[in-house]
Formats: C-alpha cells, sequence, structure tokens
C-alpha cells in the first residue's frame, strides 16, 4: 500500500544488486511512494546483478561508480542530479564487504590489506558519499541519508569479523556528520541496525543460517524481512521524522533488546539434556 509519502522527492540508492538486497526493496518501496531515484552499484555489480531490471521497473537512471573512488563519486553525484532536474532529497547507503570474512580468515588472524580494503568499502565509502554530497551541494534542506548497520557494531558476533569494527566505524561517521549538515542544512544521517537478512552480501557471513534462527526464537518479533526494513527506512526518508538524526535505530523485532527468550533457552536446554543422556550412555559403555 502506498501513502504517497515521498511523493515530489529525487533519491540516490547505493547497493542494489539483485531482488534479495535492502537496497532493492527500498527502490521498489521509493518508486511505490512517489519519489524518482538514481541507482548506482560498482560495474562489476551491474554485470553480476539484475539492476537494470529495477531500473527498467522503477524508471530509474543507472549509474556505475565505486563509491571508494572520489572522482567516481562526484560524477555520480553531478549526473544523477542532471537526471532528477534537482538536489538529492533522500540518500541511501547499502555497502559492505570484507574479503577477510570470504577468505574465511579469523579475527585473530586478519590479512591486513584486506582489513583496509573492508573498512574503505563499508564505511570509510560513507564518509565519501556525505562529504561529497556537502561539497557538490548536493541535498536539499531537510534531507535525509541512510545506512545500513548492524547489531556486531555494539557486540561481538562470531563470524562477522572485521565487519564488525566496520559498522562501528559507520555509526560513528553518521553521528559526527549528523551534526555537521544538521547545523547547516537541516539535514539528517542515520543507520539502521536490521535483523540478519539472507541478501546476496550476508551469505558470505560464517553460520548466518544458525544466526537468524537464533536470532529468530531472541526476538519478541521474530526477525524483520528485507521488504520490513525498506518500508521503515521509507519513513526516515519521509518528512515523518525531521528531528530524528545522528541515531542508530534498531530495526530486528526486540532482539537488541533482549537477554534471552522462552524459546531460545528451551532449545539450550534441550541440547544440555541431549549432552548428559549422551555422557551417561558413554559412563555406562565404559562400565
Amino acid at each position: 500500500m502506498a501513502y504517497n509519502l515521498l511523493k515530489g522527492k529525487r533519491g540516490l540508492i547505493f547497493g542494489a544488486l539483485n531482488d534479495k538486497s535492502i537496497a532493492w526493496k527500498v527502490a521498489e518501496r521509493a518508486h511505490e511512494e512517489g519519489a524518482q531515484i538514481v541507482l548506482t552499484n560498482t560495474p562489476v555489480s551491474i554485470r553480476m546483478g539484475t539492476i537494470d531490471r529495477l531500473a527498467e521497473q522503477c524508471g530509474a537512471v543507472v549509474i556505475p561508480a565505486d563509491a571508494t573512488n572520489v572522482a567516481d563519486l562526484e560524477h555520480l553525484v553531478t549526473k544523477g542530479m542532471e537526471q532528477l532536474g534537482g538536489r538529492f532529497d533522500f540518500v541511501l547507503h547499502s555497502i559492505g564487504m570484507s574479503p577477510n570474512v570470504r577468505k574465511g580468515r579469523t579475527y585473530d588472524d586478519l590479512d591486513y590489506d584486506y582489513y583496509q580494503k573492508t573498512v574503505d568499502i563499508s564505511a570509510i565509502s560513507f564518509h565519501k558519499v556525505i562529504q561529497t554530497c556537502r561539497k557538490l551541494d548536493a541535498i536539499e534542506e531537510w534531507g535525509s541519508v541512510v545506512a545500513l548497520s548492524y547489531i556486531a557494531a555494539q557486540r561481538t558476533l562470531y563470524g562477522y569479523n572485521d565487519m564488525a569494527d566496520a559498522k562501528a566505524m559507520l555509526e560513528s561517521i553518521a553521528r559526527s556528520f549528523g551534526y555537521i549538515y544538521g547545523r547547516e542544512k537541516n539535514i539528517r544521517i542515520n543507520t539502521v541496525s536490521q535483523s540478519p537478512t539472507l541478501t546476496t552480501a550476508g551469505s558470505g557471513v560464517m553460520g548466518l543460517d544458525n544466526l537468524m534462527d537464533f536470532a529468530e526464537r531472541m526476538s519478541p518479533l521474530g526477525n524483520a524481512t528485507a521488504a520490513e526494513c525498506a518500508d521503515y527506512i521509507i519513513t526516515l526518508f519521509s518528512d515523518l521524522t525531521r528531528k530524528v538524526t545522528m541515531q542508530n535505530l534498531y530495526h530486528d523485532g526486540g532482539y537488541s533488546s533482549m537477554g534471552m527468550s522462552m524459546q531460545a533457552m528451551h532449545v539450550y536446554n534441550e541440547g544440555l539434556e541431549y549432552r548428559d543422556v549422551k555422557n551417561d550412555r558413554s559412563k555406562h559403555n565404559r562400565k
């Protein structure tokens, strides 16, 4: 259902790869709510994915850009404003990748060249996007910038690896630039900490299926889907959230406020009972 929340607004969306992507869902919802959008991703990702299909569906323009390259970003932002006929009202940063995670390197055995790439792609690119937009005066007053984060920025989750460090930096950038851009042009900058979500990027995280199951059992409302995340982000792009800025906003079904749920405790107890039975049988066999 559409509510015309973004009618007449213009947006720039980073990171749509295929229909599993959160950025893809956001683009669809933004279009439904009346926005005009520019889609962007790296040239390699555009070739690998199906972003052209999304562009046709949304009547959007696709402009290739590497978000770690300032020259690419300057071209993207300038060309994007030309295509849409004005400044952007909203920007989505949905970019994250860790070579260490992809290569199966553990946190205590990181490749530091990979580590730098993780941080550059997943966090510093956010700073570059905002700084480029600011220098080119590319965002309208009362505009909104949102980046996707994860609770591993605050809590240690096995297997998330150096991406946790990148997400912590991402959230810090949102706060620091949120003050500067808010003071100057009333532009708000927030991060959304989403439930574990089965996207192409997320599939590389060790034990994602188990993590999703655990989060589902822990969360009173269950895991939030990519489509539900898109709905939430649309409200942050709208004029209904003009005084929300510099926040890390949890969209995770309540997971971030939980310690232990009945469901998770039940599974844990079953595991203990199984272990005890197994130990008893082992002792009996030794007799």
